[in-house]
């Protein structure tokens, strides 16, 4: 729930004599919620901690109104029965009791009020507890969970909202990825599907210090490597496991290892530097027993290598993007030409209502109206909204 604080004016006494600190009436439940416009910062604890959540969870969306069709800013990476990206559902817990008893002194308007701990506070309804501080967490939305089941968000991810073309095929599709790059570029999921397994059948993955084995922008704007590494989990099973092999053998590489030349084995070893014979130990059944030349990766020798290795060609299939198409596909110019079109009519009594910020939850300022409605679904706010789509990504 979420409470707002009162208007002067609008104090009403209790049992205690004590002012209320919230309004009566004036909640909202957490189910939807929009953070389409945010990015992550670099300094970000991120995106893979999995909270604790110890309340059943997985009854389909109440609240929405029959015909309503849903709208999902959050997407996250199932790894229960799904395998697979689905819509996310956010919920929130205390971060003491680490019960979903808190009252929310307002609503995340952006992706670091829910990623970033201990930046949303609130007040625990839980007797004896303290608690303030919330704890933001997601689950999948395609099927009931139970309390401990806990998705990873895919904050690259949303729902296309704004109808955006895809940088490579130009198609208009949802939902999209949009890369961290200053343009925001847009890409849909088949295409970065095929845009990752391209790079890694070229083994051009970048080799990150911090963050890993990860991609920039399709464009190749820089500073914008994805640094939430689930998002690759769109590869599917084997392709996966084949970042994650490529992955842990160019790690080896960058600490200076080499790798087993012997078929099937590729074991990464670390010798001592200007070692050149070296062996793939075979203890623990970690290795293949090879005894090989670091040099020309073949079987060690004593003198010079008579031939000298070197990697084959192979053909770098390339990626290449359209300069029109990139131009089209940059999330933050259409969000600019939305600007242009920042009221929407109330849907009850349809006075103009203009939106400058914060989330999608409106009230009509009319005083006979005061209906609180859905910004992106021009109904009536619900649950379902708050857990969808609160606000924009």
């Amino acid at each position: 729930m979420v409470l707002r604080p009162q208007r002067n004016g609008q104090e009403r006494s209790t049992a205690g004599g004590d002012s209320p600190r919230y309004a009566a009436g004036g909640s909202e439940s957490l189910t939807r919620v929009d953070l389409s416009s945010s990015v992550l910062p670099t300094d970000s604890v991120g995106l893979a901690v999995i909270l604790k959540d110890d309340n059943e969870d997985g009854a389909p969306p109440a609240g929405r109104p029959a015909g309503r069709r849903a709208y999902n800013s959050f997407y996250v990476y199932c790894k229960g029965p799904c395998q697979g990206v689905q819509p996310g559902k956010l919920r929130v817990q205390c971060s003491t009791c680490q019960q979903a008893t808190l009252t929310l002194a307002q609503g995340p308007s952006c992706w670091e009020d829910v990623l970033i701990p201990n930046r949303m506070s609130g007040e625990c309804q839980s007797p004896n507890c303290p608690g303030t501080r919330a704890e933001f967490f997601f689950k999948c939305g395609a099927h009931p969970t139970s309390g401990k089941e806990t998705s990873v968000a895919l904050n690259l991810i949303t729902t296309n909202s704004r109808g955006i073309t895809c940088i490579t095929c130009t198609d208009v599709r949802s939902p999209v990825l949009v890369f961290q790059c200053n343009y925001r570029h847009v890409i849909c999921l088949d295409c970065f599907h095929l845009y990752c397994v391209t790079r890694l059948n070229d083994r051009q993955f970048v080799h990150d210090p911090q963050l890993g084995y990860s991609l920039p922008c399709v464009a190749g704007c820089p500073n914008s490597l994805i640094k939430e590494l689930h998002h690759f989990r769109i590869l599917g099973e084997e392709q996966y496991n084949r970042y994650q092999q490529y992955g842990a053998e160019e790690c080896v590489l960058q600490m200076g290892g080499v790798l087993c030349p012997s078929p099937g084995c590729g074991a990464g070893l670390l010798p001592e530097p200007g070692q050149r014979r070296v062996t793939c130990e075979g203890a623990n059944g970690l290795g293949c027993g090879l005894v090989f030349c670091r040099d020309c990766k073949e079987s060690y020798h004593e003198g010079e290598c008579s031939v000298l290795f070197e990697a084959v060609g192979a053909v770098t299939q390339v990626y290449s993007i359209d300069e029109r198409a990139a131009e089209q596909a940059r999330w933050e110019e259409a969000s600019r030409e939305t600007i242009k079109r920042t009221t929407k009519p109330c849907p009850r009594c349809h006075v103009p209502v203009e939106k400058n910020g914060g989330c999608m939850h409106m009230k009509c300022p009319q005083p006979q109206c005061q209906l609180e409605w859905c910004w992106h679904c021009g109904g009536e706010w619900t649950r379902a909204c708050m857990g969808d789509h609160w606000f924009d990504v």
